[in-house]
Order: structure tokens, then sequence, then C-alpha cells
């Protein structure tokens, strides 16, 4: 037996899946994708998809509300940015890394591999905008669960992804977050900080 939150409860009522989207360091070319596909298939999604957060599609929340799926594009450059992405970790069922930034780091992190003068040449950049030392993909901070690679992100990949949630089970969700929960109450893996 588990305990079932708010956002559980509203999705039973209204059986619609909580969606988020965000997007972190990148060109934003998967976010300009995905609204491409929204004037495409909301005919089929507006009675199965909510929007929880969606601040492309409309005025969002500055606090994180608790969602079925949470799409993250982008790669993570500032202590700020790693901090949201643990708040969407945590109130999301399941966290999907969209495109290229988001799921390998780059062309995001190509600062990571400059030589030392280069990057003599942006550490003022780097202080004054309180960026970290390297750029990170998503899975080095969170649990990703999918990914839709690409750059932009592979609009197939997505449909497939979206396809697969939107015909889950709204218990499942609940049963895997549960089971994950008890799991990590168990563990003795240290978690990043």
């Amino acid at each position: 037996m588990f305990h079932c939150s708010t956002a559980d409860k509203i999705k039973s009522m209204n059986n619609k899946l909580r969606i988020g989207w965000f997007s972190f360091t990148c060109c934003e070319d998967s976010t300009i994708i995905f609204t491409e596909l929204l004037n495409t298939h909301w005919k089929n999604w507006k009675n199965s998809i909510e929007f929880a957060h969606a601040k492309v599609l409309k005025k969002s929340p500055e606090i994180i509300p608790e969602m079925d799926v949470a799409f993250v594009e982008g790669a993570i450059t500032g202590d700020k940015q790693e901090e949201k992405l643990n708040n969407i970790r945590q109130k999301a069922k399941i966290l999907v890394a969209i495109g290229s930034c988001a799921v390998v780091g780059s062309p995001s992190n190509q600062r990571n591999f400059f030589n030392r003068s280069q990057l003599e040449e942006i550490k003022p950049i780097l202080e004054r905008f309180k960026y970290k030392e390297k750029v990170l993909k998503l899975s080095e901070i969170v649990k990703v669960d999918d990914v839709v690679p690409g750059c932009p992100m592979n609009e197939q990949v997505f449909l497939q992804i979206m396809d697969k949630y939107l015909n889950t089970n709204p218990l499942s969700f609940r049963e895997n977050e549960a089971t994950e929960k008890s799991s990590e109450e168990t563990s003795d893996v240290p978690k990043r900080k």
C-alpha cells in the first residue's frame, strides 16, 4: 500500500497525463519541434494531457508542481539550474531527457574540452554568470527514465515516448514511484549533491 499525492488524485479524477516542459542551456530547437508537434497532434492529445508547467505555452508557476512526465531539454551549466533540475526530478514520476544537450551534453559542453588558455579567456564570464566548471548532461545529476536524442530531437522517438506514456495506466506511475521510494530507502548508494 502507498500514499497517493494530490497530483495522483487529480490525474485519476480527470485521467489526463500531467506533463511539464523545461528548458536549460541549449538552442531550444526541440522546444520549437515540440510546439510544431502540438499543432499537428493537439486534436488527438487535448483530452489526454494537461500542462502542469510549460513556459513556452502559458504562464507557469515558479514553484514546480507535481507531474507525471517532465520533458527536459538542455544541459546544466550552473548551480541554480542543477537545483531546479533536482526539484523537477523530485516532482516528476518520469523524467525524459530531450535533445542532444540533455542526453549527451553536447554541443553545449564544448567548453569542457577547451585548453588551459581558452579556459583562462572565458574564466571572467564563468565567474560573472556563476557557471559551473563543467557543463553536465542530465544523467550526471538525476535519474533519467527515457531519452529522445538529436539536435533537434528525433520527432519519431518523441512521438513513441508520448504514445507510451499516454497509453500507460495512471496506477503504474504510482506503483513505480512507491517501489522506487522503498528501494531508495534501503540503498547504500550515495546521491550526488
